[in-house]
């Protein structure tokens, strides 16, 4: 457990050094995306690599559901700003292709070599790549460092076009990271180089919604306290606008299996993800 107040941030943010066999999870994710995407690609409804600015980390993957689409559904990878790309998730877009959705996967440019800030403007550019790709609702949802890249996608000094903005239906944040400030603290800190202006601006927990787009915060209830507390932290805090808050906390689930609920179509996650309640 972390205490409070907290005198080691560096351990309040490590999620490995607490999780079992935490070393495993990366290789099982890149074999299970890996064989995901051959078979996609197979059937003739996987579009790789599809380029949405200038850098060489500037890709996405869409894969296309059977028959015509019903919307778009994006997910942001997380790894602290600093780690992994889009190869290691594409399994998890099994649950909202069986709902009717394409899935887009973008990778982006990692710290140090880009900012949190410049990085939200990456997946800005991605979503409105993939908006122009595929009509219809449009549903974004990330992981760790994507649930914060993904709520600051409707908050704070908008990085969407009106148009992209209006079109999205909802944003489920798992297991984010809402209030930048005390990675300020962290060793971590020496490639994400946040500063008290840059953690003010990119923080959804201290933004405001730019619309009443319902938003679901979603946590492992077994995560660092840390996580389960940012987790609230937005819901507490954005539930005070007209935005439509629900807050869930996964009995039994760290940061690494949280997000296993994206890839089965009847999970509660990729249920509320897709929108629907039951």
């Amino acid at each position: 457990m972390t205490d409070y107040p907290i005198t080691d941030y560096d351990d309040a943010y490590a999620n490995g050094a607490h999780i079992a066999g935490a070393a495993d999870y990366p290789p099982r994710w890149t074999v299970l995306a890996a064989a995901f995407r051959d078979k996609l690609s197979a059937a003739g409804r996987a579009r790789l690599d599809l380029e949405y600015g200038p850098a060489s980390s500037n890709r996405l993957d869409l894969f296309l559901p059977e028959g015509s689409a019903k919307g778009l559904a994006v997910f942001v990878h997380g790894g602290y700003w600093k780690a992994f790309d889009k190869s290691y998730w594409s399994h998890l877009a099994t649950g909202p292709l069986a709902h009717g959705f394409a899935v887009a996967m973008p990778s982006y440019t990692l710290c140090p070599e880009n900012s949190i800030s410049g990085i939200a403007r990456e997946i800005a550019a991605a979503v409105t790549l993939a908006a122009q790709e595929v009509a219809g609702p449009i549903r974004l949802t990330g992981h760790s460092a994507g649930g914060q890249l993904v709520t600051r996608m409707i908050s704070g000094v908008p990085l969407l076009s009106g148009e992209v903005l209006d079109r999205i239906a909802g944003v489920t944040s798992i297991s984010g990271v809402h209030d930048l400030r005390p990675l300020m603290q962290t060793e971590m800190n020496d490639s994400l180089k946040l500063d008290a202006a840059e953690a003010q601006t990119e923080s959804p927990a201290l933004l405001a919604p730019l619309a009443a787009i319902p938003v679901t915060a979603w946590v492992g209830a077994s995560e660092r306290p840390e996580f389960v507390r940012q987790n609230r932290a937005l819901y507490e805090m954005w539930r005070g606008f007209a935005t439509s808050m629900r807050m869930h906390e996964d009995v039994g689930k760290h940061h690494f299996d949280v997000i296993d609920g994206l890839s089965d179509p009847d999970h509660p996650l990729c249920r509320a993800f897709v929108g629907f309640e039951g």
